[in-house]
């Protein structure tokens, strides 16, 4: 992961349905984007991680996994912005879980053109959920 950097420096956790157990522990789904070093537009990152955000479904609490495992999805977009890979390159311990995560990248697909400013023919992303304790 030396190529990629973080698109949002504090951790951007969505509102979620959580069960009242679950909120008082402090327990929730947390959503991060991490993107090659030389892709310098952050208005492109932030638009590309609202999209991603807007598509992530929680699923039920059976499939959620234990506090602090995550899945990664490695996914590669083309110039125009539509998906060339995706996979699962780490897994939670949870499938349905695991399977929300890689359904939220193929939603939020296609994304936008990749910015001009950015000269190689397709992006590299990693898209991690994690179910977190903390504040």
């Amino acid at each position: 992961m030396s190529r990629l950097h973080l698109l949002v420096s504090a951790t951007v956790a969505l509102a979620l349905l959580l069960t009242p157990v679950a909120r008082a522990a402090g327990v929730r789904a947390q959503l991060q984007t991490f993107f090659q070093a030389n892709l310098t537009s952050t208005d492109y990152q932030k638009k590309l991680f609202d999209r991603f955000a807007r598509s992530y479904r929680q699923p039920g609490a059976k499939h959620v996994p234990k506090p602090g495992q995550r899945t990664v999805v490695q996914a590669v977009i083309g110039r125009d912005g539509k998906l060339v890979t995706t996979l699962v390159s780490m897994e939670s311990g949870s499938k349905g879980w695991d399977e929300a995560a890689l359904k939220a990248v193929k939603k939020a697909a296609p994304f936008e053109p990749l910015p001009d400013s950015y000269t190689a023919p397709t992006l590299e992303v990693h898209f991690h959920v994690s179910w977190s304790t903390g504040s």
